[in-house]
């Protein structure tokens, strides 16, 4: 099993823990508070995602060989989101996070219980990942 499979695992348990989604919601917003913050120098348009209903910035920077992310939101459940992301794709060798799926995110139930710009806004999240992800990916070659 992947550092990332694991990790995956790792959350999925921990949805499991929860009886209905109002106590994920809340889970999904503690880590959302608990995300380190992202430098403002990094909040640029640049680093805005697009396709997603609230604002969020990602900013990565290859450490050695490894991705690390920053990011942050202007919405409280998307922050949430995006913190359950980084934890699983930052610190990853590109390479990893390229060939990584996301079935995770179906086996915690997220997908079905965002509205529909929410679940856009998620899938533009991970594709923008895995594109930076490519770009360094490439840098190491």
């Amino acid at each position: 099993m992947s550092e990332i499979e694991s990790i995956q695992k790792q959350i999925i348990e921990e949805f499991s823990f929860f009886e209905d989604w109002t106590q994920r919601y809340e889970y999904m917003i503690e880590l959302g508070k608990a995300l380190p913050l992202i430098d403002k120098r990094h909040r640029t348009e640049e680093n805005i995602i697009k396709g997603c209903q609230s604002k969020v910035w990602i900013h990565a920077n290859l450490e050695g060989d490894k991705v690390r992310f920053t990011a942050d939101s202007d919405a409280i459940i998307t922050k949430g989101i995006i913190a359950i992301l980084i934890r699983v794709f930052s610190n990853q060798h590109p390479s990893s996070i390229i060939k990584s799926n996301i079935d995770f995110i179906d086996n915690i139930g997220l997908k079905e219980h965002l509205s529909p710009t929410r679940a856009n806004g998620l899938l533009s999240m991970v594709k923008q990942i895995k594109m930076y992800a490519i770009a360094f990916q490439t840098q190491l070659n």
